[in-house]
């Protein structure tokens, strides 16, 4: 008897995932096809001598039992020495002093990190998501604080029927705070204003934070903290996670190898051009050297837009749709700086009373910076030589062949560097070395022709032996853990015998997974 086979497009988290459940729960073979040279899709870690970038930073965090416990089993907690603290990890005291390490301690394992990210604005730091301290107060300013009550205590009594992400965020917070700290900066990542977005961004991001459920936050840790529980925890409030010792591509490859041990394929550099259907089902798909790859299921996580210009029969509407659909990209700038300019103002140590920000966000309005990502917070095994300098990314939300996507790279990196220095957080002289990484359609768009999206929906279900899974296979603005959700749930229904995909579309919209009932 034939042994059934599966091809999976993508070999980022949501790909990698359903070969490694197939190959863990069914006698069906994956053959992993993905069009560039790396493992992890987005979650890949890039290497620029030897210091290493996230590309958005990933938290290993996730309300899913079945997420945590899949991380957890393939690689472990760092135990010895503790992970809790960074000066720890590396052995490296505030004095600057290093002592040597355990050169056999194993590497695949998972560290425990403090998270810590915060808002950059009027050229001093808030607390992210914004919390109403006396330090918050006082950085707004009296009238600002006056204006942001009244407009809540307003959306309180008054609520918008939420068609767009303004909508949603202003019944949730009131108007002026959305001015202050929302508008802006979406219009950076999405370039578009939030008005022009449908509320669905809004329930798939932040789901249940409003301005109640920081204050109740804010009590949970005061008269109880030694919570552990991660369910608890509003996922843009979760103050620890974990993180693979050498970045989220240090997992990916690590779930690479088990695959291909466990008999599955992972073939790189394989761009699917053709995808040939017949009878409701796929037949065969064929990459761009016009190889043919037949097989029982196919799983697809290549964006939708391109999924759809593949394939062999099409309705013209369907076909508009997915031109129609829109996607962000963003440039990484990676610098390596002697120091920043701005020092630890918290209470969390930090080494050299640098800060001890994962990432922070970028609110200041004269500049095109969205983020940036202090890498050595992440992991001190990302740089290359922690002690004495800082890896920095910064990041930018843009389209692909707009001007910035198009500007020469010395050019790009020269122009970023000036607005970290504009916006006071270095000094171009303390600049090392840098580099450059364009990530195309990192984020699936919720504009265009999104609000159509259900006619592609529905066309592709058709098809019986294809599961569209991951951020954008689906088109959804999905976590890392929502993607793996995904591809788990599809394979669970292939061992199951389920024929309907609602489960597989649920993911990251049921009410369980976040924790809003009681």
């Amino acid at each position: 008897m034939n042994k059934k086979n599966a091809v999976i497009i993508g070999a980022g988290p949501a790909g990698l995932t359903a070969a490694y459940e197939l190959l863990m729960k069914t006698d069906i073979k994956p053959i992993v096809l993905e069009e560039t040279a790396h493992i992890g899709g987005l979650s890949k870690t890039f290497d620029y001598k030897n210091n290493k970038m996230d590309m958005g930073g990933h938290r290993f965090f996730s309300k899913s039992d079945i997420v945590m416990s899949w991380w957890l089993k393939l690689m472990p907690l760092q135990t010895i020495p503790s992970s809790d603290d960074i000066l720890l990890e590396r052995k490296i005291d505030l004095s600057g002093s290093s002592q040597q390490y355990d050169p056999n301690k194993i590497d695949d394992v998972m560290l425990v990190r403090n998270r810590l990210s915060r808002i950059y604005f009027l050229k001093t730091f808030f607390d992210y998501p914004i919390s109403l301290s006396l330090k918050t107060m006082k950085n707004l300013g009296v009238v600002r604080i006056i204006k942001i009550a009244v407009s809540y205590a307003f959306s309180l009594v008054i609520k918008r029927k939420e068609k767009t992400l303004e909508d949603f965020m202003v019944n949730r917070f009131g108007k002026e705070l959305y001015l202050t700290f929302f508008k802006d900066y979406t219009e950076k990542v999405w370039g578009v204003e939030p008005k022009d977005i449908p509320a669905d961004w809004g329930t798939q991001r932040i789901k249940g934070l409003s301005i109640v459920k920081l204050l109740q936050q804010a009590t949970k840790k005061i008269f109880n903290k030694n919570q552990k529980s991660m369910k608890d925890i509003e996922t843009s409030l979760i103050e620890k996670f974990y993180y693979p010792k050498y970045g989220p591509g240090h997992f990916w490859q690590l779930v690479a190898k088990k695959i291909e041990n466990m008999g599955g394929q992972i073939l790189l550099n394989k761009k699917i051009t053709k995808i040939i259907t017949q009878d409701n089902k796929v037949k065969f798909v064929a990459d761009n050297d016009q190889k043919e790859y037949v097989a029982d299921y196919y799983f697809s996580s290549m964006p939708v837009r391109d999924l759809i210009n593949s394939l062999d029969d099409k309705t013209e509407n369907v076909r508009e749709v997915a031109d129609g659909l829109g996607y962000r990209s963003f440039i990484t700038v990676g610098l390596l700086v002697k120091n920043l300019e701005i020092e630890n103002n918290t209470k969390i140590k930090s080494y050299k009373n640098r800060v001890p920000d994962q990432w922070i966000y970028i609110q200041e309005r004269e500049v095109k910076l969205g983020r940036l990502q202090i890498f050595n917070n992440w992991s001190p095994y990302l740089v290359n030589d922690y002690e004495k300098t800082v890896w920095l990314g910064l990041e930018y939300f843009c389209d692909e062949n707009d001007s910035m996507w198009n500007m020469p790279e010395e050019e790009f990196i020269k122009f970023a560097s000036k607005e970290l220095e504009q916006i006071g957080i270095i000094k171009m002289s303390s600049v090392l070395d840098s580099c450059l990484v364009k990530v195309p359609k990192a984020y699936p768009g919720y504009f265009g022709t999104y609000k159509k999206f259900d006619v592609i929906k529905n066309f592709i279900d058709k098809y019986e032996n294809l599961f569209l899974v991951g951020r954008n296979g689906m088109h959804k603005y999905n976590n890392m853990d929502h993607s793996m959700l995904t591809a788990i749930t599809a394979v669970d229904n292939i061992v199951n015998g389920i024929k309907t995909k609602d489960n597989i579309w649920a993911v990251n919209t049921e009410q369980d997974y976040h924790e809003d009932k009681k």
